[in-house]
């Protein structure tokens, strides 16, 4: 599968991020192979008639709405050509984290690495005007740089990702309480990167140093979901996105995520689903997405 890497423009200003308009990059949306990015990405779209394949999820894309892609998550579009018009706002995780000196602001953001809520928002013909003006702003910041050009970039860019975080989060009747501790949000980066080789509460409670009670209770006040519920959700995302994309057997994806044998793989897969991993594979090969 093709990884596309972020390239850094020949924009003035040296930024990990770049806004891509449409009609620039149509053919590139218009393919219709499986890929993913080493980079963030936020489709503002107008116009557009079809369906995208995300992160395991079908989306039905209708005009007047935005997507949001995380780094990693394979998708395969399926658009048409005709009245097609939209514009993409892409970044590197280094550009928030050197921006904003928070190693943990993208976890905060309800829409990145999202596993239980849709990946996209409809928004209101206002709305999108706005965002696509504001968008606009920021390329020409971009092309035409000045001394402050990324201050103002900076400014923009965390306001749009904040109102796009409110509008998820009003979309799909979440939260926006600040949390009191980081332990939610750090206990969500460590499942990323280490998922694949730990598996239960206990190794995250070593790595974050907190008590179990602690990390349940953070996870709980701020996503309202349990903290054996997130790890759950995401070693079964994992063990899907295996089935699906990786060409392995069951044996050979159980050994690599450290089951200590397969049936243990494929019990844990019934448990959490209802079926069993051959027939998910032969519903998603059939279009059927659970």
């Amino acid at each position: 599968m093709k990884t596309i890497k972020f390239h850094k423009s020949d924009c003035g200003v040296d930024v990990l991020l770049n806004v891509l308009i449409g009609q620039d990059v149509k053919e590139s949306y218009l393919n219709t192979d499986t890929y993913n990015t080493d980079f963030f990405e936020i489709v503002i779209f107008k116009k557009v008639e079809g369906t995208l394949i995300l992160n395991q999820q079908k989306i039905s894309l209708t005009d007047n709405s935005i997507v949001f892609i995380s780094p990693f998550q394979k998708r395969k579009w399926k658009l048409e050509s005709d009245n097609l018009d939209f514009t993409v706002l892409v970044f590197q995780e280094d550009f928030l984290n050197d921006f904003f000196a928070d190693k943990l602001f993208t976890y905060r953001l309800l829409y990145f690495y999202q596993l239980d809520f849709p990946l996209s928002i409809p928004i209101n013909n206002e709305d999108i005007l706005k965002i696509c003006s504001i968008l606009t702003e920021i390329k020409t910041e971009l092309v035409i740089p000045k001394p402050d050009s990324s201050h103002i970039i900076r400014s923009l860019v965390y306001y749009l990702l904040q109102k796009f975080n409110r509008e998820y989060a009003l979309a799909n009747n979440l939260s926006l309480n600040k949390a009191e501790n980081n332990y939610a949000y750090q206990y969500k980066q460590l499942l990323e990167i280490h998922i694949t080789d730990k598996q239960r509460i206990d190794d995250y409670v070593k790595l974050l140093g907190v008590s179990r009670i602690s990390i349940n209770a953070a996870v709980k006040k701020q996503f309202n979901v349990t903290a054996t519920h997130l790890l759950k959700q995401r070693l079964l995302f994992e063990i899907k996105n295996h089935l699906i994309h990786s060409g392995k057997t069951v044996a050979e994806i159980a050994y690599e995520l450290h089951f200590s044998e397969p049936n243990h793989m494929m019990r844990f897969f019934k448990t959490q689903t209802g079926i069993t991993t051959r027939q998910f594979l032969a519903d998603y090969q059939n279009g059927i997405f659970s």
